[in-house]
Order: structure tokens, then C-alpha cells, then sequence
């Protein structure tokens, strides 16, 4: 009779162990598709983000031209200070 016993018993501590394995597989799967979710939307507000920067960025492109002004605005002024000390 001990014989039917450990094995009536077998199959039920294998059923449990199935369905905690199952589980701890189904809680896996849950956190990765939470963090998946989470790492999208994230994604989703960065991009907004360079959008935004890239749209205050384009004019940038005029920098060069400001710069020579500035440079030229400079040159005048010593130039100007130059005759008006007399040096």
C-alpha cells in the first residue's frame, strides 16, 4: 500500500509545481509587457522632446552670419574709439 500511496502523491506535488511555474512564468511575462509599456510611452514624450528642440534649434543655422556681424560691429567700434581718443 505505501507503494500507491508516493505515487498517488507524485502527481499532485507535479501539478502544483506545473502551476506555480506557470505563474512565475505569467508574472514575468506581465512585468516585461508593464515595463515594455512604460519604456513606450517614455519614448514617445522623448521624441516629442527632440522634436521641440529641433524645431527651436533650425535657425541656428544663421549663427555664422550673427557671429560676422557681431565681429564687424566690434571692429567698428574700436575703430570708432580709436578716432574719437586719438589713438
Amino acid at each position: 500500500m505505501p507503494t500507491v500511496i508516493g505515487a498517488s502523491t507524485g502527481w499532485a506535488i507535479g501539478l502544483v509545481l506545473g502551476v506555480v511555474v506557470v505563474l512565475v512564468a505569467a508574472a514575468v511575462v506581465i512585468t516585461i509587457v508593464l515595463l515594455a509599456t512604460r519604456i513606450a510611452k517614455q519614448a514617445r514624450t522623448a521624441v516629442e522632446g527632440v522634436e521641440k528642440v529641433r524645431a527651436q534649434t533650425t535657425e541656428l543655422n544663421a549663427i555664422p552670419r550673427i557671429n560676422d556681424s557681431g565681429v564687424r560691429i566690434l571692429h567698428s567700434a574700436r575703430a570708432l574709439r580709436k578716432v574719437a581718443v586719438g589713438k
